[in-house]
């Protein structure tokens, strides 16, 4: 009688806590430096969060490791719904799948995706550069020259440039950079020759006439950037991009993983975000939690094939 008396108060005041989060703030992991793509998308994320739930919204950059270190430090976060993340595709499927990581796709609680992203290779506005047949040209020329920088083994952006060597037969440079924002600053600098950066990473840049596009890695041309040729118009079948949503460590309680999604839907659908997004360059594409799962799962099966056939990080 006393344990199912005590197992009773415990769920009750389970349930009380939860009716009254938020009651401190919440804190946004980036796995990412600031500036980019998925910076971005928390501070917008988190701009709403405080305007609904009333509580400040606190971002804590944690780039590195291709977004490794921030990922294992979501997972290993309380899940008490004042910790959630964001998390990237494919780069939380891959990672673990090329070493020993801390976590997998299906340890978090997912709360839903914001964005789909266009993944590009943008060259700096005077490089002689002009399209992918240039890239492949000079590449045959100078095999391992080309030097094309990505945000670590694993990513879209290194996938994009393997698979180009694959059908072109040719060799480059990856680099591997933390985040978009060094990589924007090394192409700007000189010091690398393309950059492997999503077209919302790109936008300001692309927008002053300091950068130029070089192939958008998309099924078509993106309504943003309808000027800009898609690698399958170019004859190489190179289809990539990055998926940004928010995850909370696993144990997250199903009413306040709720909530927060509803907040993510229904600012996705705002037409004043929608409109924000837009002038960012960045693709909303709202997907709930358990659909954002399957997805992931999907991806899994996709990036396993791949490492079979051919192991990226060799």
């Amino acid at each position: 009688m006393h344990r199912l008396l005590a197992t009773a108060l415990l769920l009750l005041w389970a349930t009380m806590a939860n009716a009254a989060w938020p009651e401190k703030p919440i804190t946004i992991i980036v796995p990412y430096g600031p500036g980019g793509g998925a910076d971005v998308a928390a501070r917008a994320f988190g701009r709403v969060l405080e305007e609904k739930l009333r509580q400040p919204a606190v971002i804590v950059n944690r780039p590195g490791a291709g977004g490794g270190i921030g990922f294992a430090q979501i997972r290993r976060a309380a899940p008490d719904g004042y910790t959630i993340g964001v998390i990237t595709g494919p780069n939380i499927v891959t990672l673990p799948i090329e070493r020993n990581e801390p976590y997998h796709f299906t340890d978090f609680t997912l709360i839903g995706n914001m964005v789909d992203d266009v993944g590009g290779m943008f060259v700096r506005a005077d490089s002689p550069l002009k399209t992918l047949a240039d890239l492949v040209t000079y590449s045959r020329a100078n095999q391992g020259a080309a030097s094309y920088a990505t945000t670590g083994i694993g990513t879209y952006a290194h996938f994009s440039i393997l698979t180009l060597e694959r059908l072109a037969d040719i060799r480059t440079n990856p680099i591997h950079f933390s985040g978009t924002a060094a990589i924007r600053q090394a192409l700007l600098a000189g010091d690398i020759m393309i950059a492997g950066i999503s077209l919302t990473d790109g936008r300001a840049e692309l927008d002053a006439g300091m950068i130029r596009p070089l192939a958008q890695l998309a099924e078509q041309r993106w309504s943003g950037l309808p000027n800009a040729p898609t690698a399958r118009e170019q004859n190489y079948d190179i289809v990539f991009g990055s998926t940004r949503g928010f995850a909370a460590p696993p144990g997250l309680a199903e009413d306040i993983r709720a909530r927060l999604e509803a907040v993510l839907r229904d600012m996705t659908s705002d037409p004043a975000v929608q409109a924000r997004a837009a002038q960012q360059g960045m693709p909303l594409h709202f997907i709930s939690g358990p659909d954002w799962l399957a997805d992931l799962r999907r991806q899994d099966i996709q990036y396993r094939e791949m490492w079979r056939r051919h192991p990226w990080k060799e």
